[in-house]
């Protein structure tokens, strides 16, 4: 058999091998293929009463009309005061925005810091617009200039001057070293 024939034979070999196959195609669409719209480089700027409170960034950003939601990856979010003073930032590997109600969650390697060395980390955090308040269902550790928390579940405004947690596991008061 020549090389054309041994070429042909392999060829055919190959496609009745790949025909044959019964994979399924996949059933879930990812994030990019259902988005309406697909934003890099997004920022966005949540207002309350005409002032700026909330700056949230994202590298990417997927939109979904039909929800009312985006779907984020690599989160910035920048808190702001009444009087329009930093409080604290906030990053995140992924997140979700509402826009319908202005509340985001941070999802995975969450880590908050303030300007005052307060410093928070936990795998979710979610901001409720209306009560401008920053909560967690899962385990978290805070660390600010004089005490140390840790638990399973934490409510706080977003500068972490009121940390509190239902399901404490540690916590220290006075001059602390945070690990």
């Amino acid at each position: 058999m020549n090389v054309q024939g041994i070429v042909g034979v392999v060829g055919l070999t190959l496609v009745a091998t790949a025909c044959s196959e019964t994979d399924k195609p996949p059933t879930t669409a990812v994030a990019a293929d259902s988005a309406d719209q697909v934003l890099f480089d997004m920022v966005h700027y949540i207002t309350i009463d005409g002032l700026r409170r909330v700056v949230l960034a994202a590298d990417t950003a997927f939109f979904y009309q039909r929800a009312q939601s985006a779907e984020m990856l690599g989160l910035t979010v920048d808190f702001y005061t009444e009087e329009g003073a930093h409080s604290s930032t906030v990053t995140s590997r992924e997140g979700t925005y509402n826009w319908r109600d202005q509340s985001m969650e941070a999802r995975v390697d969450v880590v908050a810091v303030t300007p005052e060395d307060r410093r928070l980390t936990t795998d979710t955090l979610r901001y409720d617009r209306d009560r401008n308040e920053i909560s967690g269902p899962s385990a978290f550790m805070f660390c600010g200039p004089d005490r140390q928390l840790e638990g399973d579940a934490f409510t706080s405004d977003p500068d972490f001057r009121r940390v509190q947690t239902t399901r404490p596991r540690r916590g220290q008061i006075g001059d602390v070293a945070c690990r």
